[in-house]
């Protein structure tokens, strides 16, 4: 039997967004595999480097489409930190509600994403449907369903409304109560344990030596969360835990993100309840927002997003425009490493298993 070359992608329904893997495999063996990133959006950090600092908010959420709001905190928070902006403590609230609500919102998602690769299309029905309720939220809120342009130097965009309040409210409690739904549907469901469980297997040695946070290295027994190791915003002052794993498979993985969805549930409701009244944002330009110039300064700053750490360092030379800015793209070291070193000896009906799992994020490596 002879090598033959597939191609996995870069179809939009096949991958976690336009990507694409060159396989070549013998039977239903995988031998060598290649990911080949560009077919999505391609060169953000250089296109930041060339506009100026607020029309950067209309382009950093598309580095991770599912999960558009890192890229808003990560961003405004860098320009924070170099011009030492004091943000008001009502927004960095809403911050914490907004993040933790695409938090939710993305992990929602991932079980349409489990649910195709292994043919299980309840679950993409239900979690797509799910989804949407926090996207009538975003909506509501910024005016955009998908990418948001709401979190900004500064603070927010504008403030919570009461409307907006019971909206959320009634969401998480709709959300909470459907949680048992998908526990029997999807983990309590024979096929699914024998089609995930000891499948896409990532030990802890090899997660650390890629460089894997998120529910990838969580799975493997580290309670590693920048949430908790090094707070951000008030995630300091609300309670809620990190689920862990040991057996760092995929069906470990994709449990762990639905053990996750009520801790996110319980931090937003503490968020709610603490947060104080007064303004959502400070104004940090006089005059025309964009001639705002940014002192000269460096800054990393690093967020929990739902792929594991994520991070912006931003360089600023006093100028209109940013003068570099590097992305730590949560997903870049399964995606583009762990792809052309472990795919290879997987059988070709578990790598969208493999790439699912591990969170394929498709913009975070064409950036």
């Amino acid at each position: 039997m002879g090598e033959v070359k597939l191609f996995f992608g870069p179809n939009h329904p096949g991958m976690h967004g336009n990507f694409s893997v060159h396989m070549y495999v013998e039977g239903d063996t995988v031998l060598k595999a290649r990911p080949l990133p560009g077919f999505l959006h391609r060169g953000f950090e250089k296109l930041m480097e060339r506009r100026l600092w607020f029309q950067n908010l209309a382009l950093i959420p598309r580095i991770c489409v599912p999960e558009p709001d890192i890229n808003e905190a990560c961003y405004a928070m860098a320009v924070e930190k170099i011009a030492k902006i004091e943000v008001p403590e009502r927004a960095q609230w809403i911050r914490m509600i907004v993040l933790e609500l695409a938090r939710i919102a993305n992990h929602l998602m991932s079980f349409p994403g489990i649910g195709g690769a292994i043919g299980l299309y309840t679950s993409s029905f239900w979690g797509t449907a799910d989804r949407d309720r926090i996207l009538d939220i975003f909506e509501n809120l910024t005016g955009a369903r998908v990418y948001h342009m709401y979190i900004i130097p500064g603070g927010v965009r504008k403030d919570l409304t009461p409307k907006i309040i019971k909206m959320i409210k009634e969401t998480l409690n709709y959300i909470e109560s459907r949680l048992p739904d998908y526990e029997n549907l999807i983990f309590k469901n024979r096929i699914v344990q024998t089609r995930l469980k000891g499948i896409a297997l990532l030990d802890r040695t090899t997660a650390l030596e890629l460089g894997v946070t998120g529910v990838g290295l969580r799975a493997t027994g580290i309670p590693y969360d920048i949430r908790k190791v090094d707070p951000y915003l008030f995630y300091d002052k609300v309670e809620f835990e990190v689920p862990t794993a040991t057996e760092g498979d995929a069906f470990s993985r994709v449990y762990l993100k639905y053990l996750e969805i009520p801790q996110s549930i319980k931090i937003i409701r503490q968020a709610l309840e603490m947060m104080p009244e007064g303004k959502a944002n400070v104004p940090i330009s006089e005059g025309n927002a964009l001639r705002y110039r940014v002192p000269k300064g460096q800054a990393y700053v690093h967020i929990e997003s739902t792929r594991g750490e994520y991070g912006y360092f931003m360089v600023s030379d006093g100028g209109e425009k940013p003068y570099r800015v590097a992305v730590r793209g949560a997903s870049y070291p399964q995606t583009f490493i762990g792809i052309e070193k472990y795919l290879p000896g997987t059988r070709i009906e578990d790598v969208p298993i493999w790439l699912a799992t591990m969170d394929v994020c498709a913009p975070e490596v064409d950036r």
